[in-house]
């Protein structure tokens, strides 16, 4: 793939982030946050399936040779849903996802500054402390009221 196919598949990826909470939220109403959270990992546990069984190239054997740390992805995962289920109802969706959004990015300039995880390094400079300043700014601006 392109990276510019890469990149609309994340720009759609990001709508999807966006758009998740708000539908959780409307759950919650329902059946309660935590069974919402619950819920909605459910249904993307089965729809990962599908695409693993129709789809899928890899070796999910090979999962019994990973560290510990590498399971706990799903765990962060169930954490930030059910957070922004609780948030965004009292806060809305734009000032919850422009936290989000600015701790996502600073916190990857920090992983991408240390090489975290065996990934590619990139270095810390001006431009990406300038760019994290922003971000918290436009987050202030959105989220106050």
């Amino acid at each position: 793939m392109t990276n510019l196919v890469l990149l609309v598949l994340m720009f759609c990826g990001g709508i999807a982030i966006a758009v998740q909470p708000s539908i959780n939220a409307r759950l919650a109403q329902k059946v309660g946050a935590l069974e919402s959270s619950c819920i909605s990992f459910a249904v993307g546990t089965l729809v990962l399936i599908a695409v693993v069984l129709s789809a899928g190239k890899g070796n999910l054997r090979a999962a019994a040779g990973t560290n510990w740390w590498e399971w706990t992805g799903g765990a962060f995962g169930a954490f930030f849903v059910t957070m922004t289920i609780f948030v965004v109802p009292r806060v809305g969706t734009a000032a919850a996802m422009s936290v989000v959004i600015a701790a996502q990015l600073t916190t990857g300039v920090l992983l991408d500054h240390y090489g975290a995880f065996g990934l590619r390094h990139v270095p810390f400079d001006l431009k990406r402390l300038l760019g994290c300043l922003f971000l918290f700014a436009g987050a202030t601006l959105i989220a106050r009221r």
